[in-house]
């Protein structure tokens, strides 16, 4: 048996002390936190566009764009009618720009399966196109008010280091029981409180890099406290951790500029293979087009381009080949 199948914190869970923390965040929570546009409305399709943006995306990148969003596309109806083209530009700035394709795919299921009517049944969305259980999860509490747990990231964090300690490999806890953990530890009617306060208290107070634990409304009952201070004291003055960035010559890196030029286009506008490769990098030649054609496939794949094949060119012809916004 693992190490990791040897914690179950669900084990060692005292009402007493689940008490005390729910009492402890909640009250931090309500006293002050942020301000954010997707905490002011209770619209199923509002909120399933903030959770969306906001995966891998901080929130204060998102808000304009939320707000940008949903004035082109103010109902599920208009986005699942929409270009595809169209949401690939107006979602320009967030990056993934898969997720606006799973989002219109979302959209036009929720129109199509459900009369455009979100399921408050979380089999129903999470057989949704780009739905896991976290997104299911964050529809049925903020939207509909169930008091449901559900992780991501950030809330997989605090609960790892309030139950268990810092998140070393070797005793990091399952996904079976971090969802066993959430749903335990929502208070009855007050889960969308709750599910707010550990999104809040992950993103401005328990953070990966830097948490600030000398301040934490969770510190006297928080089992990473200790070790975490003790490795923090031991680094210089003023030192902060190491983020890490993409690299500028990754796949990534190169499917966003590849979008990029084709939302800067004029609609309609077809490059073809050999533009397309001058623009993406200056040292482009004949022996870069089967790295740019895996490129343009990966993107066909999910469908953030259209490539169609031109007739009078030679089959070796990097120009034969045009591609487009879909």
């Amino acid at each position: 048996m693992s190490e990791t199948e040897r914690i179950d914190p669900l084990d060692e869970l005292q009402p007493e002390r689940i008490a005390e923390i729910r009492e402890r965040l909640l009250a931090w929570y309500r006293a002050g936190h942020r301000d954010l546009p997707w905490r002011q409305t209770r619209d199923p399709y509002h909120i399933l566009v903030s959770e969306i943006m906001l995966q891998q995306t901080q929130a204060e990148r998102v808000i304009p764009k939320y707000r940008e969003f949903l004035n082109r596309f103010p109902t599920i109806q208009s986005l699942a009618a929409a270009s595809t083209a169209e949401v690939i530009k107006v979602w320009a700035g967030l990056g993934y720009n898969r997720r606006a394709v799973y989002l219109q795919r979302t959209a036009q299921a929720v129109v199509e399966r459900h009369g455009g009517q979100m399921p408050r049944d979380r089999a129903k969305l999470e057989r949704l196109p780009g739905i896991g259980r976290y997104t299911a999860g964050a529809v049925l509490c903020f939207a509909f008010g169930e008091d449901v747990g559900f992780w991501d990231t950030n809330i997989a964090r605090v609960l790892h280091r309030v139950f268990v300690g810092p998140e070393l490999p070797a005793r990091r806890l399952s996904a079976r029981q971090l969802d066993a953990l959430a749903e335990r530890l929502v208070p009855p009617g007050q889960g969308y409180d709750w599910n707010q306060a550990l999104i809040e208290l992950g993103a401005v107070q328990c953070t990966a890099r830097r948490p600030a634990c000398l301040t934490c409304p969770l510190q006297a009952c928080c089992r990473s406290f200790p070790e975490i201070q003790t490795l923090l004291s031991a680094l210089p003055r003023g030192t902060r951790l190491k983020r890490e960035t993409p690299f500028a010559g990754s796949t990534r890196y190169y499917r966003g500029r590849l979008i990029e030029y084709l939302r800067q286009a004029p609609d309609g506008t077809e490059l073809d293979l050999l533009t397309l490769g001058h623009r993406l990098r200056p040292d482009f030649s004949s022996e870069h087009l089967p790295w740019l054609q895996q490129l343009v496939e990966g993107l066909m794949r999910d469908g953030l381009v259209l490539a169609e094949e031109r007739t009078g060119y030679d089959a070796t012809d990097p120009r034969r080949l045009h591609v487009r916004l879909p």
